[in-house]
């Protein structure tokens, strides 16, 4: 048995945080959330992260809700959720604000609060043999791990009701064309592929990516005016570092710009 739900390590800007638990399908329960809150908390502090590869070990990326911790908790499973969602919604709110833009590698079955929190990353890159499985309502229960949320950005608002509702399962080709993945690829080339994606990213303006990332937060429930405004500050604290020199440089000279993520 895996001692820990997940691994993270950082190098070159690139932090791969790995779910590390694929005898079980990489399941969702206590350990896994209380891990996650801390690896997002450390990503948050770090200055030296770039992008963020999600990865996960095993034939599958995540089976979602740990059932067998569900069962064991028997009439205290209502406080043992909310313990859980408690780590693991704090975890995913933070990557969200990061600046580091976040990357994910998906392959085989993808189920339920898994499949949520890889649909909020920037770019999902999906395996030919993936399943993307709402799983939720086949069990009985609602929603976590902000699914109502990256279901409905990804493939909008009625896609995912039918997704969700229906407990649907889309393949690999199906999910790309309702949005929910980026990219699909042959299973061989999975890892490649999103490493690529992954150090473009690594290269670039990190404090540009975290600017967009964060509007496109509140861009479906904000009005537009000041929507404009967050744009305009973004924009005009951006323009005060080193990446936004270096870019009207680059473009002046004729040249590949040299980001270095400050």
């Amino acid at each position: 048995m895996s001692t820990t739900a997940t691994a993270l390590t950082v190098e070159n800007g690139i932090a791969r945080l790995r779910f590390t638990d694929p005898e079980h399908g990489n399941p969702i329960n206590r350990r896994l959330c209380d891990e996650m809150c801390d690896r997002a908390i450390e990503l948050s502090c770090r200055s030296d992260v770039r992008v963020v590869l999600v990865t996960a070990e095993g034939k599958n990326f995540g089976f979602g809700g740990d059932i067998a911790h569900f069962v064991a908790q028997g009439d205290q499973l209502p406080s043992e959720i909310k313990r859980m969602t408690a780590t693991i919604h704090s975890a995913i709110a933070r990557l969200q604000r990061m600046d580091a833009p976040m990357v994910a590698a998906v392959q085989g079955v993808c189920a339920g609060g898994s499949a949520a929190f890889a649909a909020g990353c920037d770019v999902v890159v999906s395996a030919d043999n993936a399943r993307w499985v709402a799983a939720y309502t086949g069990i009985g229960y609602s929603t976590d791990a902000s699914a109502t949320v990256m279901f409905s950005r990804r493939m909008g608002l009625a896609r995912a009701r039918n997704f969700l509702l229906r407990n649907q399962t889309l393949d690999a080709q199906a999910a790309l064309a309702a949005g929910l993945v980026d990219e699909v690829v042959p299973a061989d080339q999975l890892l490649a592929q999103a490493e690529a994606i992954a150090l473009k990213f690594a290269a670039g303006p990190t404090k540009a990516y975290g600017e967009v990332r964060r509007l496109l937060l509140s861009v479906q429930d904000q009005p537009l005016e000041t929507q404009l405004e967050m744009e305009a500050q973004a924009l005009s604290r951006v323009a005060s570092t080193e990446d936004a020199r270096e870019g009207l440089a680059a473009f002046n000279e004729k040249r590949k710009p040299r980001f270095t993520g400050r």
